[in-house]
């Protein structure tokens, strides 16, 4: 019976310090672009993260442009998203503290296994771009105001080709996320545009592959940024910037490099 009732307390002791642990834990809110949660990185590193830090990471996984509206609304503690020119203009505005480069991987074109613009194999992404719009192949574009939806509008303004021109027709912009268009592309049978790690991750690709690759303007950055709390009192900066200092270091950096799908690494570190 002593026994029994030593068991209880070392039971209730543990329960009281889980839950008291649990209460102590710092959550912060992260605004991220979509592919990194579709790629499934998260999952891998958040874990990680948490069990190093005592931090509780909150992911808002949504386009890059929307993510950065968030940010300057003040909902959210830390910026993750992949449009460097805005994410510059976020910290030179006042709503960041400072930016870091996280790491990169690369945009990818594709399309299905007929490849009806005869693209497959290039990697000049500006002259596929060109053929594609040359023969009026269906293109799916996020048209989000996302990372990706801002490299696509710069690699577009590289060619002769206005593509909203002939939004409706041939151009046809979904408005959603980047795994929501791919769908929509396979469905239709269009070309997209598309970070590699969403597309390795992705669960349906039909007869998809890739179909323009290699060119050296599809690299594709990803930067973090602490919300800056002069402009967001809200802000739980200690424990946000605990968040990105351990993505940052070696072992973060590391930890990065290791997530693979498939075989293959998905994101390359490059902080500094």
């Amino acid at each position: 019976m002593n026994g029994f009732k030593s068991f209880k307390k070392t039971a209730l002791a543990l329960s009281v310090s889980l839950i008291a642990g649990a209460a102590s834990a710092e959550s912060i809110i992260v605004q991220s672009t979509t592919s990194t949660k579709n790629s499934g990185l998260y999952d891998y590193l958040l874990p990680l993260v948490e069990a190093d830090t005592g931090v509780q990471v909150n992911v808002v996984a949504v386009g890059t442009g929307q993510a950065i509206k968030n940010a300057e609304r003040c909902d959210g503690d830390v910026l993750l998203v992949h449009a460097k020119a805005s994410e510059e203009k976020f910290v030179n505005s006042g709503y960041g503290v400072s930016r870091s480069d996280l790491m990169y991987n690369d945009f990818v074109i594709v399309g299905p296994a007929n490849d009806p613009a005869g693209v497959h194999g290039s990697n000049n992404v500006s002259e596929s771009l060109e053929k594609i719009a040359g023969k009026e192949a269906l293109f799916a574009s996020r048209g989000d105001d996302s990372g990706t939806h801002k490299a696509e509008r710069k690699l577009w303004k590289l060619t002769k080709v206005d593509p909203t021109a002939s939004s409706g027709k041939w151009y046809r912009e979904t408005g959603s996320g980047m795994g929501a268009t791919l769908n929509t592309a396979v469905g239709m049978g269009a070309y997209a545009m598309t970070d590699r790690a969403t597309w390795t991750k992705h669960g349906n690709k039909g007869d998809y592959m890739i179909q323009v690759e290699g060119d050296n303007r599809l690299f594709n950055q990803y930067g973090v940024i602490l919300v800056n709390p002069a402009k967001c009192p809200s802000v739980k900066a200690e424990a946000g910037q605990k968040f990105i200092d351990w993505l940052i270091s070696d072992k973060g950096q590391k930890a990065i490099a290791s997530y693979q799908v498939a075989g293959k690494q998905l994101f390359f570190p490059n902080a500094k």
